[in-house]
């Protein structure tokens, strides 16, 4: 199923996993982009966000393409809560 929400994420990422545990305390569908662990290997990420770093969050029905998992958090909480 599709949603608007795509996370990219790198597994055993502790900040990624701060923000997928609280889409999933919400029952926030998403879909999940896992992202090498080399940043050299993150060319999807960067060509979303501009940088190589996760966790990112990219909400396409509201236009928003954000990093940082406080931001995000922030953002979740917020917007999508």
């Amino acid at each position: 199923m599709a949603t608007d929400i795509t996370m990219y994420v790198l597994e055993g990422c502790p900040y990624c996993e701060a923000v997928t545990d609280r889409l999933d305390e919400l029952d926030i569908e998403y879909d999940r982009e896992e992202v090498p662990a080399l940043h050299s290997g993150r060319n999807d990420v960067k060509r979303v966000s501009g940088q190589r770093a996760v966790p990112v969050l990219v909400d396409d029905d509201r236009g928003v393409t954000m990093p940082e998992s406080e931001n995000i958090l922030e953002y979740v909480d917020r917007t999508l809560a």
